[in-house]
Order: C-alpha cells, then sequence, then structure tokens
C-alpha cells in the first residue's frame, strides 16, 4: 500500500529525494515515517512527520542533512537527503500509522505502532 522511490546510488556529498506514495490511503492523516537497514544491521528510525501538525522529528545522525515533507495534493512524503555520507547507504522505507497514538509512535521510530509498510528503496554511498 505504500510504494518507495527515488533510491540509487551517488557519490559521498550527493543529495537524494525519496518518494512515498500510497495508492489508497490519505497520507494526510497519518503520521509517515522513514526508516532505513544498513547491511547487517537493524532497522532504525530516521524521520517522521506527524499527522496532526505536520511537525517533524529526525534521528540524531541525519539532523541538518535531511528533511521530510507532506505535499497533500500529490498524496506522497518526501524525503530529501543531502550531504550523504557511506554510512547513509541502506534500504530506506516509509510507514504510516493511523490509530490514537500515530504522532507518538511515530516520533519515537516505534516499529510496532506503524501499521503500513513499504517494501524499500536502496540507497548506496560510496565514491
Amino acid at each position: 500500500q505504500l510504494v518507495e522511490s527515488g533510491g540509487g546510488s551517488v557519490q559521498p556529498g550527493g543529495s537524494l529525494r525519496l518518494s512515498c506514495t500510497a495508492s489508497d490511503l490519505t497520507l494526510r492523516y497519518y503520521a509517515v515515517g522513514w526508516f532505513r537497514q544498513a547491511p547487517g544491521k537493524e532497522r532504525e528510525g530516521v524521520a517522521c512527520i506527524s499527522s496532526s501538525d505536520s511537525s517533524t522529528d529526525y534521528v540524531d545522525s541525519v539532523k541538518g542533512r535531511f528533511t521530510i515533507s507532506r505535499d497533500n495534493a500529490k498524496n506522497t512524503v518526501y524525503l530529501r537527503m543531502n550531504s550523504l555520507k557511506p554510512e547513509d547507504t541502506a534500504v530506506y522505507y516509509c510507514a504510516a500509522a493511523v490509530g490514537i497514538d500515530r504522532d507518538r509512535y511515530c516520533s519515537s521510530f516505534t516499529e510496532r505502532g506503524m501499521e503500513y509498510w513499504g517494501t524499500g528503496t536502496p540507497v548506496t554511498v560510496a565514491s
């Protein structure tokens, strides 16, 4: 139900913009988060945008480099990634939460609270 796009290969210092769309969900009513899983590591939360006021949260390692945003007219949530580093290499997933605690689950990157998941888009940062 969620589809990610925009991944690819980029050199260190480069930029990518990931998109998350949904064909049967109206994302403006959902808290939407981006998560990533690097090879051999557990999945971690990266960024979240709330449903209530579109406030945002980021993991410390991407603050100042990544920006999450939503375009309600296009039913899309974006993750703009600048100044990419090799350690950003991972499969990136978007996830959405709709329950009463949706904003809390999203902002705390609580995976069990995110009801819908995409299949991921790979990002490789290498020279």
